[in-house]
């Protein structure tokens, strides 16, 4: 599976129109007295009290939606009886244009663009409100029937207090408040409110400007954050990166080190406060289909958001980019449906208990949109996280040395579908040897052309699956190797061995 990984833009939300609200059918006319002095005076909209033309209209139901430009108006604002803003009703019937359109739909999110980078949130201007005319009259009618009701109740209600009370005064209290509410450490708000403030909302910028917004969480004491390769790349080489506490407190920060191929990176906080509480660890091995999950992060900008699922998948093979295309990472990810979109990058994924499982790292997408991309994607229910265990690993690499370290079998695969499974190419990159000399794979005796079907119990349907699993394993591991060649199945053990560095 071939995703894309995350990058930032919010739309804006189209205001409500007001509700016009059912006019009084027609009737004979009939005297009505006098407004009382202090009663409201605002007159209520004339009522058409017979048909013209030949045509029976009919009043709009409470709930339609108000009318909007029409075409024959070249697109004049229109005020709620269909006439031009600005004129008022002069007692005739609605025309025939009744009822109006119905409003535009929601706008889809703002595409943007990036170079090499994750996108910024795209800025926007407030609707202006809609006019308010042609509805005192309403309102006053409602305020003396409100009067009129207040009244009546009021009498009564003294009226039964006086009857029944054998006292000189009745008081009557209600409570203040709902009590005291107690959320358990179980609960999702409960998580939240102990993950939160060990999670960071990350901006990284290139020298020239271009970068993106990301999440990252608290890794240790000293400062150390870890989050996903993709959200600092553009940092690395003389850029800026500054992490945000929901607290609002901002720090500036550095990149320790990054690993590209595992999209895994570790930044450090410049002076770090001395109260940070860095979040528990989880077994990712130990993650069973259905549990719980809870995602934390910044989808599209939104700092600290909180999302909830399940784990829908385990092993899942993911081969992410960052939109550019060179840029690759092979990952056995867990699959998650908890909404994650482009800004939960490089945030935690955590079980119900609070640990972390996981590290939000990629999407599948409809609309083929991500960071760096050409249009914004967004969350269709396949998330893809990087497991703990592997993570943990990595940024332990990365602060000890600043350099990730690889697994590796020596021999060079290919990364297209449809071989049925890892097949060793006949040459390596650059022309070099597929199968490296005194390597691991010639140990075992694997040979150009051979495919590997299953490492360990796992099924190996391509190259970048067969890459994601070795990742998940150290160098020193042993594993065993099934492979074909000449249309037989062969089994091999072979150990693991090491590569430093993403080049």
């Amino acid at each position: 599976m071939s995703t894309e990984n995350e990058g930032t833009a919010v739309p804006p939300a189209p205001s409500a129109p007001p509700v016009p609200v059912a006019a009084p059918a027609a009737s004979a006319p009939q005297e009505h007295p006098a407004p009382t002095e202090g009663a409201p005076t605002t007159p209520i909209p004339p009522v058409p009290s017979e048909n013209h033309g030949g045509q029976e209209h009919t009043p709009p139901h409470a709930g339609q939606t108000p009318g909007y430009p029409a075409a024959s108006t070249g697109g004049a604002p229109q005020g709620p009886y269909g006439q031009p803003q600005g004129q008022q009703p002069q007692g005739s019937a609605p025309q025939g244009d009744w009822p109006p359109p119905a409003p535009p739909t929601v706008p889809s999110y703002a595409g943007g663009s990036g170079g090499g980078g994750s996108d910024w949130g795209a800025s926007y201007q407030q609707p202006a409100p809609k006019p308010r005319s042609g509805r005192g009259g309403l309102v006053a009618g409602i305020l003396v029937a409100a009067l009129v009701a207040g009244g009546l109740g009021g009498g009564l209600g003294y009226t039964l207090a006086k009857d029944n009370d054998t006292s000189s005064s009745t008081t009557v209290s209600a409570s203040d408040s709902g009590g005291t509410v107690k959320r358990d450490p179980g609960t999702v708000a409960g998580v939240a409110a102990k993950a939160l403030p060990s999670t960071v909302t990350i901006e990284a910028e290139s020298s020239s400007g271009e970068g993106g917004t990301g999440t990252g969480f608290v890794f240790d004491t000293e400062g150390h954050i870890v989050t996903n390769n993709h959200v600092v790349a553009d940092a690395v080489d003389g850029g800026k990166v500054t992490a945000t506490f929901p607290t609002g407190k901002k720090f500036d920060a550095e990149v320790v080190g990054h690993a590209q191929g595992y999209d895994v990176a570790v930044i450090k906080l410049k002076n770090a406060p001395s109260d940070l509480k860095p979040l528990t660890l989880g077994n990712s091995d130990k993650v069973a289909v259905g549990d719980s999950t809870i995602a934390i992060g910044a989808p599209f900008g939104l700092s600290n958001t909180v999302t909830t699922g399940i784990i829908s998948a385990k092993n899942r093979p993911v081969a992410s980019s960052d939109g550019s295309g060179s840029n690759a990472s092979y990952m056995s990810a867990l699959q998650t449906d908890a909404s994650i979109n482009p800004g939960n990058s490089g945030g935690p994924l955590l079980d119900a208990q609070g640990n972390v499982i996981g590290i939000n790292s990629a999407i599948q997408s409809s609309s083929g949109g991500g960071l760096g991309g050409t249009t914004q994607s967004g969350s269709i229910g396949l998330g893809f996280a990087i497991p703990i265990n592997q993570a943990r690993y990595v940024a332990q690499q990365l602060i000890q040395t600043g350099k990730p370290v690889y697994a590796k079998i020596g021999a060079s695969v290919s990364l297209e579908d449809g071989t049925g499974g890892a097949q060793i190419t006949e040459k390596g990159a650059s022309g070099s040897e597929a199968v490296e000399a005194g390597g691991p794979a010639a140990k075992a005796g694997l040979k150009p052309g051979d495919v590997i079907t299953k490492l360990d119990d796992h099924v190996i349907d391509s190259g970048p699956t067969l890459i994601g699993e070795i990742w998940t394993h150290k160098p020193g591991d042993k594993v065993t190797v099934t492979y074909e060649r000449g249309g037989k199945s062969h089994t091999v053990d072979l150990t693991l061995g090491s590569r430093q560095g993403d080049s």
